[in-house]
């Protein structure tokens, strides 16, 4: 139906896809699966229109295939439902459901009536009982999801790309939308399907590709695979290697006994479809690693205790004192920093240089009456660069100019220099050379040696186990397991991921 050949894609500076293939077949639930970073998001984008391959060749309905734009790829019938639903808010729930289809009389005016009656009819068969008339937005997360489902399908598709679908729905649209993919396999029309909720995936998907580091790590039927099999092919490691040493450079005694009050703890963190009274305490010295697959709710977790993500319930105690202040800028002054995953869009200002992305942050303790001292400034800035090793030809020279492993070398700096009490590392060492990664490992291990409290996120499992001495393990965001000591493994994250995904659905749906 719909197949990629040996498809490669290339950005400044990334190869985002290398040679991967794809064959999908009619009536089809196909699972596309794998970590931030792995593809899949260009994958999809190639297919319907968004990118266009640099190597290899796109086939649909046995024939050679370009499409141009996403209108052309809907043309020839092939639908996305995005995880953001993509629709007009402030239309009526009808207008979207018909739009550019609307029912017209003869004198080519909308028959609202004909539309409603219609939009009626489809929307009950997914679920969907509503005034249509109604604007969009007045519907819940939920509702737009399902009515973006029913457009995708009513336009005549032959090929339906999911990506997340579920990520909004409650367990009874989650039911209903399973009804509808198992409809759409029996009308032979294929579905990809993108999520990170395993016990889905076995549930509704009949075949599985795996993509790592843009490559293809793995296609066959997924019910050949057990839970771990497919956790190990998407984290890339060997559940049953026995390793001698580990490949990271920490070198710190792991697991040790810390008995001091916690520096920084988080109870009953709760937000309605992305985290489930998640709690997490971290003592001064003490590395604390938070371990699950990509959606399970780490960096929500980290964005919940810096002020960044809005809670429905839960508290956040910083030496022993509740912050009052629910805000970003409550939790710095507080002492709590978080290097963000994704230092492009959250961290580094590009157009402004080396000095200025450290000094950032502490320009207010480095002021007096208001006036802040370059003398004051380039100290800082020297004693960091000095500390942390950053390659630049100044401090002067812009920091978009410096490789990736130095950007993230300048955002530690940034918070470093604020004297945190507890330091929220989310990601530190994806997209960065073999060196910088060694260091930047290296530097854990210093600040945790100096008393500084870390948090750890981290999809590298390695790096995960050798530098936390206890490790949270998250699924679909709640805490599923704790390990510390001996337990402090790679096979006891993947045994904890696996052994709650194989929850019964309704358990399953209970966390969704």
């Amino acid at each position: 139906m719909l197949e990629a050949r040996g498809i490669s894609k290339r950005f400044p500076g990334v190869l985002a896809l290398d040679r991967v293939s794809l064959a999908l077949r009619p009536g089809e639930v196909h699972a596309l699966v794998g970590e931030n970073g792995a593809g899949k998001s260009t994958l999809i984008k190639v297919f319907t229109g968004v990118h266009r391959p640099d190597e290899g060749e796109l086939r649909y309905r046995g024939e050679p295939a370009s499409f141009a734009t996403p209108l052309d790829a809907q043309r020839s019938g092939i639908s996305t439902i995005y995880q953001e639903v993509n629709l007009v808010p402030m239309m009526s729930v009808a207008r979207n459901l018909m739009l550019g289809r609307e029912p017209r009389n003869r004198f080519g005016v909308i028959d609202a009536a004909r539309m409603n009656a219609e939009a009626e009819r489809v929307l009950a068969g997914y679920g969907v009982e509503t005034d249509v008339r109604r604007p969009l937005r007045t519907l819940g997360i939920g509702a737009q999801q399902m009515v973006a489902l029913a457009r995708a399908v009513s336009i005549d598709a032959k090929v339906v790309i999911m990506d997340e679908p579920t990520s909004s729905l409650e367990p009874r649209e989650v039911a209903t939308l399973f009804g509808v993919i198992r409809r759409l396999r029996e009308q032979d029309i294929a579905v990809i399907y993108v999520s990170h909720r395993l016990e889905e995936l076995y549930q509704v998907c009949d075949r599985v590709t795996v993509l790592r580091d843009g490559r293809l790590a793995h296609t066959g039927d997924i019910h050949e695979l057990e839970r771990i099999q497919l956790i190990s092919l998407m984290l890339g490691r060997d559940v049953g290697e026995v390793r001698s040493g580990g490949l990271t450079r920490f070198s710190r005694d792991r697991g040790r006994a810390v008995t001091a009050e916690p520096v920084v703890e988080a109870r009953g963190l709760k937000r309605r479809h992305v985290l489930q009274d998640v709690s997490v305490s971290v003592r001064p010295g003490e590395v604390v690693g938070l371990g699950g697959l990509l959606g399970a709710g780490r960096s929500e977790t980290a964005k919940a205790i810096i002020g960044a993500l809005p809670l429905d319930s839960g508290q956040v105690i910083v030496a022993g004192s509740p912050l009052r202040r629910r805000t970003t800028a409550g939790a710095i002054k507080a002492g709590i920093s978080l290097l963000p995953e994704d230092r492009k869009a959250e961290g580094i200002i590009p157009t402004l240089s080396v000095r200025e992305n450290i000094a950032l942050a502490a320009l207010p303790a480095l002021a007096r009456a208001g006036v802040v001292s370059d003398a004051r400034i380039d100290q800082v800035v020297d004693t960091f660069m000095k500390r942390l090793r950053i390659k630049a030809s100044s401090p002067h020279q812009k920091v978009s100019e410096l490789s990736g492993g130095n950007q993230q070398k300048v955002l530690l700096a940034r918070w470093l220099a604020m004297q945190p009490k507890v330091l929220i590392l989310d990601e530190p060492t994806r997209g960065i050379d073999v060196g910088a990664k060694a260091e930047v490992q290296a530097l854990i291990d210093e600040l945790a040696e100096a008393g500084l409290g870390v948090l750890l996120i981290s999809s590298d499992l390695e790096e995960l186990v050798e530098g936390s001495d206890r490790i949270l393990v998250l699924r679909d965001g709640a805490v599923v397991g704790e390990l510390s000591g001996d337990e402090v493994t790679e096979e006891r994250i993947m045994a904890s991921i696996a052994e709650h995904s194989s929850t019964n659905p309704e358990e399953a749906d209970a966390h969704g």
